[in-house]
């Protein structure tokens, strides 16, 4: 279907405003594919936090070198693009997922405006969600004032520990 140059405008200002917003962008290419796949591939992304679109190759090319992506290679054939708004992590895991239908194959994607390859799509797919990634990070910053606590805590509850041990020894005597 051919486009007016207006219509290619528009799609170019669309991709950059994906662009500006994603901190991941990942590259699928895609050979039989019909709307309820795609429906589902998209609601998968809005579950990671992103979007994905069928896109026209010579445009968003364009677009990826006028937000100066470092684009290594051409980007040819039917592409389907993923943007991570939230979690790039988890939108790698989207498209990881789906390259294992022999339909799809991975042509690599952006992060922080660096091209990768495919295997370092599917390493980013490997990572555990970011909540999980948070919920460590807190754990390792809190555990050195947890043991702290303890230690100042510790000669209170001896101290404590060894009256309770006095007490209860009288006690007996005195009835």
């Amino acid at each position: 279907m051919a486009f007016t140059k207006s219509e290619k405008q528009k799609m170019m200002e669309q991709y950059s405003q994906w662009l500006q917003k994603s901190q991941g962008v990942f590259m699928l290419e895609y050979s039989k594919m019909d709307m309820p796949a795609i429906d589902e591939i998209r609601a998968k992304a809005r579950e990671a936090g992103g979007e994905v679109h069928v896109v026209k190759d010579t445009l968003i090319q364009k677009v990826l070198e006028k937000e100066n992506y470092k684009l290594q290679k051409d980007i040819t054939g039917t592409s389907l693009v993923g943007f991570a708004f939230t979690d790039a992590a988890a939108m790698a895991k989207v498209f990881s997922d789906l390259v294992k239908n022999e339909a799809f194959k991975i042509k690599g994607g952006f992060l922080d405006k660096n091209e990768i390859s495919e295997s370092q799509v599917k390493a980013l797919a490997s990572l555990p969600p970011l909540p999980v990634m948070r919920a460590k990070l807190l754990g390792t910053i809190l555990a050195p004032a947890s043991q702290l606590t303890r230690i100042i805590a510790e000669p209170g509850r001896s101290l404590a520990a060894v009256i309770q041990a006095h007490i209860s020894k009288e006690e007996p005597t005195a009835a």
